[in-house]
């Protein structure tokens, strides 16, 4: 029995055997074959065994994923059935008498790098599916097994390296009931996932894959960041009591569910909730979410091979916004670049892609990319209470490009015949210092701000968030990142504006008193944060919040907004 030390990125206890989810070894020596035909079997064998496999995954995918993630699966079989990949394998086998995974390891090599050369998106595609089913193939030869989230049937906890959006959306909630990563902070791709999935999580353990391994009993405890691993029965007994204590207390947060946000002394806020796609409204729904203040809709585009049709875009748009039944719901257009990828863009590689081709920047220049969402956007305007929101704006002139290119479909709609919103807000994402020091001329043009913190904070302090060795610089609670948020919230009233925030910092137990106090007018979190944040707010005081904001933003340190909030909101 032993622990591990993480950061609590998601609430809660989970308790259950783990499940490595890490990429298997399947390195292996060049051998000499006496009986090819034996070892030409063996190859047939491993085959058959990877086509049963993946027909069993694309059946699994397409009931509970849908038929667009169901394809890739589609594509694989079709690779396992290719004479021009499978014979030239075999010859090889026979010819040169190597040993099936020598040949197989030859042969594909030699397709991924011509397919990889040709100047075609689909042949670009190609390649990746040779070089996911040659992995498939070659782990049976070894009899290795291959993970696959989307095949656990049983309860398990996660253990993983980094846990990536295409991860996560395999996942099966029903089984899956926690994860511990060696990597990642709050505000990592995998912790904001757990959240969204109503699932513990305890992130950046730096040695999770090494000291657990399959089948070990672990316990996550999510709300002291800690990973017991093979716990003994006694401790197991007391955390299945504090599981019950922490679902006593969700109950209590439970009755808040249709109240409205109002500090103690009469100040009401909006508490918003960020979610991935339409079936995250569940839990918005479920956890008293009084708008979504953040719609990402990168997650559309994403685990698939080609991008989403307009209609698709339009569905899933439509289905958000009758699904919150008139309340506001921001949508923000399509965030790719960074560490979120889509291979079949097939984008060039950037020293540094947190600065680089992405977001608004990547599409106003694929600007036929845009325009398909914009007019499922503005189609979908009809059925709910729409606000468009563009990411990483940097400049004016960006704004208003994108605005122009709006304006533009949504003439193009309504000439068509086509009923659209006349009562469209466009704002941008906050998430650039320059944007925020500017904040007062963008107020005049803009109709709301949001303010992505989880970027903001890195590019403030100049340290990656997902990088462990500065992750100390990552302070949400910096008296300079308070300032900017200033900035941001009095430029936007100013003008008769609303200032919202969309990063984790906005569900943050610690930051919540010294946004009210900032005046911050919508907070949108994880779903799952609501109740406790509405909880939370309810017991405050706007004014002595004001009093508690305008004190810290004449100090110097972090650990002394931390204490002088500790100090102000003492029970």
């Amino acid at each position: 029995m032993f622990f591990l030390k993480g950061i609590s990125s998601s609430s809660g206890i989970a308790i259950a055997k783990a499940y490595r989810l890490v990429e298997p070894d399947l390195s292996f020596e060049k051998k000499t074959i006496e009986d090819v035909g034996m070892e030409v079997e063996r190859f047939q064998a491993a085959l058959s065994t990877s086509k049963t496999e993946l027909e069993a995954i694309r059946e699994k995918a397409n009931a509970e994923l849908g038929a667009d993630k169901a394809a890739v699966f589609e594509a694989h079989l079709l690779v396992l059935s290719d004479p021009e990949l499978l014979s030239p394998i075999e010859d090889k086998i026979k010819t040169e008498q190597v040993n099936a995974e020598q040949a197989l390891k030859e042969v594909a090599d030699m397709c991924i790098t011509m397919f990889e050369q040709m100047n075609n998106e689909y042949m670009k595609e190609r390649a990746s599916d040779i070089r996911d089913v040659t992995k498939r193939v070659l782990s049976h030869l070894l009899g290795v097994q291959m993970v696959n989230p989307s095949m656990i049937s049983e309860e398990t906890i996660i253990v993983a390296e980094d846990l990536t959006p295409s991860d996560t959306a395999q996942l099966n909630r029903q089984f899956v009931k926690g994860f511990t990563t060696n990597i990642g902070g709050r505000t990592s791709h995998s912790a904001i996932m757990a959240r969204s999935m109503e699932i513990p999580a305890v992130v950046g353990t730096k040695t999770a894959t090494e000291e657990i391994q399959n089948g070990d009993m672990i316990i996550v405890d999510g709300l002291k960041g800690e990973v017991h691993v093979n716990p003994t029965s006694e401790m197991i007994a007391q955390y299945e009591k504090e599981q019950v204590l922490f679902a006593e207390q969700q109950a209590e947060w439970a009755k808040l569910v249709n109240e409205k946000t109002v500090s103690a002394d009469g100040h009401q806020v909006e508490l918003a909730a960020n979610i991935g796609t339409p079936k995250d409204l569940e839990g918005v729904v479920n956890n008293g979410g009084e708008a979504i203040g953040l719609y990402r809709t990168e997650f559309l585009y994403m685990g698939r091979t080609e991008l989403p049709s307009e209609d698709e875009q339009f569905e899933s748009y439509k289905a958000v916004l009758e699904g919150m039944n008139g309340k506001p719901v921001v949508v923000r257009t399509l965030d790719i670049g960074g560490d979120k990828e889509l291979p079949y863009l097939d984008l060039p590689k950037e020293m540094n892609p947190f600065l680089g081709f992405r977001a608004i920047r990547l599409c106003l220049e694929e600007e036929n990319l845009f325009r398909t969402q914009l007019r499922a956007l503005l189609r979908a305007s009809f059925y709910g209470n729409l606000k468009v929101m563009f990411p990483m704006i940097a400049t004016l002139d960006e704004f208003r490009e994108a605005k122009a290119i709006l304006e533009e479909e949504k003439q193009k709609l309504v000439s068509e015949g086509i009923q659209v919103s006349d009562h469209i807000e466009l704002g941008i994402m906050v998430e650039i210092p320059s944007t925020a020091v500017m904040a007062g001329q963008f107020a005049k043009e803009v109709d709301f701000f949001s303010i992505g913190t989880n970027d903001l904070i890195q590019y403030t302090m100049a340290a990656d968030r997902m990088n462990e060795r500065v992750s100390y610089l990552y302070q949400p609670y910096s008296p300079a990142i308070l300032q900017l948020v200033k900035m941001v919230i009095d430029a936007a009233h100013k003008e008769g504006k609303w200032a919202g925030m969309c990063g984790e910092m906005a569900g943050d137990e610690t930051a919540i008193p010294l946004l009210l106090g900032l005046g911050l007018d919508e907070f949108s979190m994880s779903a799952t944060s609501i109740l406790k944040a509405r909880s939370q707010i309810l017991r405050l005081s706007k004014k002595a919040m004001e009093g508690l904001a305008e004190k810290v933003l004449q100090m110097s340190t972090t650990s002394e907004v931390i204490e002088a909030v500790e100090e102000a909101t003492k029970k």
